[in-house]
């Protein structure tokens, strides 16, 4: 299961989380390393944009929590289709229509 995701942080001060920020990229890396976490970017400002490949929303539930102990945020999700999948179900509805 793919889902877009999307922080914004809390409102306090940026020098006020420095380290923690520099925490969560230590954080992140074991994620990034074994597949889950696809791509991640930082946004202009503050907070990032992440895309996460994940079996269950357990563990996407699970990755929020512990993001949001690091640094307290909102977050925007959005389950995503794989683009193979998007392809076959257009070819489908296509034949359909060719019946």
């Amino acid at each position: 299961m793919l889902f877009l995701v999307i922080s914004t942080p809390r409102p306090e001060r940026p020098s006020e989380y420095a380290a923690t920020r520099q925490q969560f990229w230590h954080w992140i890396a074991p994620y990034q390393e074994n597949g889950v976490c696809k791509l991640i970017h930082p946004r202009v400002g503050r907070g990032a944009v992440a895309l996460f490949e994940v079996p269950d929303h357990g563990l996407l539930h699970r990755i929020l929590n512990e993001w949001a102990d690091l640094i307290p945020a909102h977050f925007e999700t959005y389950p995503l289709v794989d683009v193979g999948v998007t392809h076959a179900m257009l070819a489908d509805q296509v034949a359909k229509t060719k019946s």
